[in-house]
């Protein structure tokens, strides 16, 4: 067993290795999955296997200890009951190949169930956001507001709330489900969503918008205009930089990209059932549905609701919207 489990260990190490050097594309969720899977394992054969046989052998140990004992004593000699201590304390030592496995069970089991079905952690890798998340922005994502998911396979286990308008939500990119995208919700299932000339409208009706003033951003060294835009039951700011035109360059193909008009001016989509429309606040530097298309329901992750930190301001711990 302890040659098995160094193997085993050494190859959630090499795995997690050639991820980080990007050797192979990683899957969190697949291997918190398997560690969790593993650990068990070795928890119920702990529990049920190797702990009784080592409490059986210090019982032996014992009995064998007292009639020796026994025996000393019939011959006048003292008996060695510190050393039985010591003895029964090393048989009944967990050995490093358990407490490696079998003992870091319980904190990965919570862990899994936590960030499976209740809350996740996300970094903010991107200015797509801006001004309402930063680069990062370490924030928290709920896992069951739009329903509980089984981990990995993603399959929804419960209907929860479906998401509203102006929702901030993380999903898994659809070109590329490994990757997680976070972005706002602005058009539901049904709409058709027009970004036209930098102006959004929903079926037909403008998305109210007030100026507000210009927001500088600190990496790009710039201004940008700056609105409030009223979507759904949220309030939130967006940026628009005057120096990009309003058409959409470098389309991709996507599934139902015929229900999306492309022209000098923007875009036109009308978003299929069980679809999202994504965009980001920062408008104009934002790889969003306009590129890619839309967000399946399947895709979904969570509701993105708080910043539960940020290393560089910690003025920017709280809700948001």
């Amino acid at each position: 067993m302890p040659f098995l489990t160094a193997a085993v260990l050494a190859a959630f190490v090499a795995y997690a290795g050639a991820w980080y050097f990007e050797i192979v594309e990683g899957n969190f969720a697949l291997l918190l999955f398997l560690a969790t899977v593993v650990t068990g394992l070795y928890w119920l054969a702990e529990r049920f296997y190797f702990l009784p046989r080592r409490r059986r052998a210090a019982t032996a140990l014992e009995a064998r200890t007292a009639e020796r004992n026994a025996d000393l004593s019939a011959r006048g000699i003292a008996s060695d009951e510190p050393q039985l201590a010591e003895a029964k304390q090393k048989v009944l030592a967990q050995p490093w190949w358990l407490d490696w496995t079998a003992g870091l069970f319980p904190v990965i089991l919570a862990v899994f169930v936590l960030r499976s079905f209740l809350f996740e952690p996300f970094k903010i890798p991107s200015g797509s956001m801006i001004p309402t998340l930063l680069v990062g922005d370490l924030i928290l994502v709920n896992k069951f507001t739009y329903g509980l998911r089984l981990p990995v396979l993603n399959t929804k286990l419960t209907e929860g709330t479906p998401p509203k308008r102006g929702d901030v939500m993380v999903f898994r990119y659809p070109p590329k489900p490994s990757l997680d995208y976070i972005k706002r919700v602005v058009g539901l299932p049904g709409d058709e969503v027009a970004y036209l000339n930098k102006r959004l409208t929903i079926n037909g009706v403008p998305v109210p918008e007030n100026r507000l003033p210009d927001f500088f951003d600190r990496d790009a060294m710039r201004y940008f205009k700056q609105f409030q835009e009223q979507l759904g039951d949220h309030t939130h700011a967006l940026l628009n930089d005057d120096e990009r035109p309003a058409f959409v360059p470098g389309v991709e193909d996507f599934p139902f990209k015929q229900n999306c008009r492309y022209s000098v001016e923007g875009v036109v989509c009308k978003v299929p059932r069980g679809m999202y429309f994504m965009m980001g606040d920062n408008r104009d530097n934002s790889l969003d549905s306009r590129y890619w298309g839309f967000v399946p329901d399947q895709n979904i992750v969570g509701k993105a609701i708080l910043i539960w930190m940020n290393f560089g301001d910690f003025k920017r711990i709280g809700w948001f919207q």
